[in-house]
C-alpha cells in the first residue's frame, strides 16, 4: 500500500507518455492511455479477485479523483470485496438502472449521436427538426419505460392539429427513437406499435392531387403585400417561385452548394428530393441578387436560411424550420382574401409548371425544370441533363414574374417554343 505518491503523478502527467498501470498496492493501479496522456489525465481502476476470476473497476478519472481519494475508494470497496460483494458488476448495475430511467429526450439524444450522425445531412436536419419540434415538447419529460401509446396519440393529435400531413413523418422518428431504446433494453417494446397515421389524420393523400396553380392575376396580386412579411419571407418566396425547387431543399440549402459566379445552385442528394443524385439548377440574375442579399442577412451561418437568432443561440447553427415558410404563406392568403387563393410552397412549385406550359417550355425540359424522373425508356436513353435549355426556360419564366410585377397586361415574354 501506498507505493505511488503525488511528485511521480505529476511528473507522468507531465512527460504525456501512456502507462500501462503503476500499481499503489492491493489492486489500485494509476493507468494513462495515449489519448489520455494527450489530454494530461489519466484513470484509477481497482484490481481484485472475486470466485476466483480476476475483475477490475474502474474508481474515476484523474486529476478528478486524486490520489488520497482514489486510496479511499479503493479501501471501500475492498470492505464490499470482503462480504462478497463484486463491486464491478455492482457498479455497472447501477449504470443499467440509471440509464433505464432516462426519460424520452436522453433517449432521443443518444439516438442522435450513435445512429442519426452517421446519416446523410439532409435526414438529420430533417430529423432533429421533427424531434425538436413535435416530439421533445409533448413526450420527451416522461420515463422512456413508461411511454405508452396512449401519450403517443396524444402527440400525434397535436401534430394533426397544425398539420395533418406531418403525422406520418413524425410517428416514423418515434418509432426509430423507441427502436433505438429496445436495441439498448431500455425499453421492452414499441409505443408506437399499433399507431396508424390514417387514424388520427384520416387520407391525406386525396388533397395532394388538388394542387393550387397561380393565375396571372393572382401572382399580381401577391408580389404588392409580399415586403408586409419581412424581408426574408419575401426573398424565400420569391426563389420557391422563380426556381420551382421544393421548400425542403431550400431550407436545408448552403452557402456551399451556391455558386455565384457559374450562376449555379447544386441541390445534394437527398436534400428535399427523391433522388439518389445531385441536381444542378441554373440561376438567373434575378435569383442570383436574391442569394446575394440572403447571404447578407444570414450573417456567418453555413446555411442559407439560418434559424432566427433566439432560437440559434439555443441549438447553435441550425437551417430555418418550413413550418415558418407554412405560417407565412397562411398570413397572406388570409391577407389576400377572395384576390388569391390559399397555396402552399408546393403550390409555388405547381405554378411554375403549370405557366412552363403556357410559355411553350418542351414537356421534357419543364419536367426537368422540377427534376421529375422522365420515365420508362426515356429515363435509360435519355442522359441529358437539359441544363441549357432549363436556363432559358427559367430566364423566360423569371421575365414574366417581373412583367407581372410591374403590372403589365397580356404578358407574353416569349419569342419561340423552349425546345
Amino acid at each position: 500500500m501506498g507505493k505511488l505518491t503525488d511528485v511521480e503523478i505529476r511528473n507522468w502527467i507531465k512527460a504525456g507518455k501512456p502507462i500501462a498501470g503503476k500499481s499503489d498496492g492491493d489492486g489500485l493501479t494509476f493507468t494513462m492511455s495515449a489519448k489520455q496522456a494527450a489530454e494530461k489525465s489519466g484513470s484509477w481502476v481497482l484490481r481484485y479477485r472475486i470466485g476466483g476470476k480476476q475483475r477490475e473497476k474502474t474508481l474515476g478519472r484523474f486529476p478528478d479523483i486524486g490520489l488520497k481519494r482514489a486510496r479511499e475508494l479503493a479501501t471501500d470497496d475492498r470492505a464490499k470485496i470482503q462480504q462478497g460483494v463484486d463491486v464491478g458488476r455492482e457498479k455497472q448495475v447501477g449504470i443499467r438502472d440509471s440509464i433505464n430511467a432516462w426519460t424520452v429526450r436522453q433517449l432521443a439524444e443518444d439516438y442522435e449521436v450513435k445512429i442519426l450522425a452517421s446519416l446523410a445531412s439532409a435526414t438529420i436536419v430533417s430529423r432533429k427538426q421533427k424531434i425538436r419540434d413535435y416530439v421533445l415538447p409533448a413526450i420527451g419529460h416522461l420515463a422512456a419505460k413508461d411511454v405508452t401509446g396512449a401519450d403517443i396519440v396524444q402527440m400525434l393529435e397535436r401534430v394533426n392539429d397544425r398539420s395533418p400531413k406531418l403525422v406520418r413523418p413524425v410517428i416514423s422518428v418515434a418509432r426509430l427513437i423507441f427502436a433505438h431504446g429496445i436495441a439498448k433494453h431500455i425499453v421492452s417494446g414499441d409505443p408506437c406499435a399499433g399507431i396508424k397515421g390514417r387514424a388520427i389524420s384520416g387520407d391525406t393523400s386525396k388533397g395532394e392531387a388538388a394542387r393550387v396553380m397561380l393565375s396571372d392575376a393572382e401572382l399580381k396580386a401577391v408580389f404588392p403585400v409580399l415586403p408586409k412579411y419581412g424581408r426574408i419571407n419575401e426573398l424565400v418566396i420569391r426563389i420557391l417561385l422563380s426556381t420551382a425547387v421544393r421548400i425542403q431543399a431550400l431550407t436545408l440549402a448552403e452557402w456551399s452548394h451556391i455558386d455565384f459566379v457559374k450562376k449555379e445552385w447544386t441541390i445534394p442528394p437527398g436534400d428535399g428530393r427523391k433522388s439518389d443524385r445531385a441536381f444542378v439548377i441554373p440561376l438567373t440574375d434575378a435569383v442570383i441578387g436574391y442569394f446575394a442579399e440572403l447571404q447578407t442577412l444570414a450573417g456567418e451561418s453555413r446555411y442559407v436560411l439560418p434559424v432566427q437568432k433566439r432560437i440559434r443561440g439555443r441549438e447553435g447553427d441550425a437551417p430555418m424550420r418550413q413550418h415558418t415558410i407554412n405560417q407565412v404563406l397562411v398570413r397572406l392568403c388570409n391577407e389576400l382574401g377572395k384576390r388569391c387563393r390559399k397555396f402552399s410552397p408546393h403550390d409555388l412549385r405547381s405554378t411554375a409548371r403549370s405557366h412552363f406550359a403556357a410559355l411553350g417550355v418542351n414537356l421534357i425540359v419543364a419536367e426537368r425544370c422540377l427534376n421529375h424522373s422522365l420515365g420508362g425508356l426515356v429515363a435509360v436513353y435519355d442522359q441529358h441533363d437539359y441544363l441549357t435549355e432549363r436556363r432559358r426556360a427559367l430566364e423566360l419564366w423569371c421575365s414574366k414574374l417581373a412583367a407581372l410585377e410591374s403590372g403589365a397586361d397580356n404578358v407574353i415574354p416569349m419569342a419561340g417554343r423552349v425546345a
